[in-house]
């Protein structure tokens, strides 16, 4: 028997859950206008919105800002009070009010139009005040507010921001973001590290061990022991990679004959046929090359297969395989 608490949360459940179906049959050309407008927009987009509209305001400008287009929040009643230089010309105020008639929105309208910027209302109420002074409304309708008085906004919070992520959605496909769009401005996030490049994590210059063909044991191990990658790249005259001397490779090596591997060089003890990765590459590509392959290093070679830089498992937390 479910008990007066989850009795509750049903209901408050299936309110919000009937306001998001519900803005699905409402969608109209308002919406198409939106997103045209804010696609064709040169400036920024400025969401605003007080009390918990605001609070839903500022997560839509995250979600827009995270999505290739650029936007931030601005408090309305900071607005009015010296703020307004944040809004520049061909900017475009995307302004929050179930009602349309919260005040210190309202008091936005003729200053947003002062300040050359466009404006999209998304409101309960076609015949509000923000209604009549936007450019395009984008229509949120609710049946009743999840809140047993009525009276605390809910479904028409939860609607906004349904609404919002639609918008942000919307308008990244339009603009064409890509995965590696979505990489470049989440650099440090688990997501974006799914998409980031080869060429964006790996160590270059003097970091990348390497010693020529002839190199004395003593130097090789010397190389391994100062970069500290359990690698070294093994280069020819011309500087091309020639083969790969591993922590692996020695340990074998001396296994086979310790006397004679402390006379060998490079050349001799290195594998051949190491297994490398262009820059461009994902670096999920270059994860799922070191599972595949049991090792912890890829060298990067340019076009010439000149060594461009290394790249080490412990490079790769948090990179998830696709």
């Amino acid at each position: 028997m479910p008990t007066t608490a989850r009795r509750e949360a049903r209901r408050v459940l299936e309110i919000e859950a009937a306001a998001v179906r519900g803005l699905v049959d409402d969608l109209d050309e308002g919406f198409d206008a939106a997103v045209a407008l804010l696609k064709g927009s040169a400036g920024r987009v400025v969401v605003t919105g007080i009390g918990k509209s605001g609070i839903i305001g500022q997560k839509i400008a995250a979600t827009l800002a995270s999505t290739g287009t650029a936007a931030f929040f601005l408090h309305p009643a900071e607005a009015i009070h010296g703020d307004l230089g944040m809004i520049l010309t061909g900017d475009v105020v995307l302004a929050l009010s179930y009602s349309g008639e919260t005040e210190e929105v309202v008091a936005l309208l003729p200053h947003v139009k002062r300040r050359g910027a466009a404006l999209v209302a998304m409101t309960g109420s076609r015949g509000s005040t923000l209604a009549r002074g936007a450019d395009v409304v984008v229509a949120i309708t609710i049946r009743e507010e999840a809140c047993p008085l009525n009276l605390a906004p809910t479904a028409s919070t939860t609607a906004q921001l349904a609404m919002g992520d639609a918008l942000a959605m919307a308008l990244s496909v339009e603009k064409g973001f890509r995965p590696e769009d979505f990489a470049a401005l989440h650099p440090g996030g688990k997501l974006g590290k799914r998409f980031l490049r080869v060429s964006d994590l790996m160590h270059t210059g003097e970091s990348v061990p390497l010693v020529p063909l002839d190199a004395p044991m003593r130097d090789v191990i010397y190389e391994m022991s100062k970069k500290r990658f359990g690698i070294t790249g093994v280069v020819d005259a011309a500087g091309r990679l020639a083969g790969v001397v591993s922590d692996g490779d020695l340990r074998r090596l001396l296994e086979r004959d310790c006397e004679r591997a402390w006379g060998a060089n490079a050349g001799s003890a290195m594998n051949a046929d190491p297994k490398t990765i262009e820059p461009w590459a994902f670096a999920t590509a270059a994860l799922l090359t070191m599972e595949e392959r049991k090792i912890t290093s890829l060298f990067i070679l340019d076009g010439d297969g000149k060594p461009q830089g290394i790249l080490h498992l412990h490079d790769l937390w948090g990179v998830e395989s696709i």
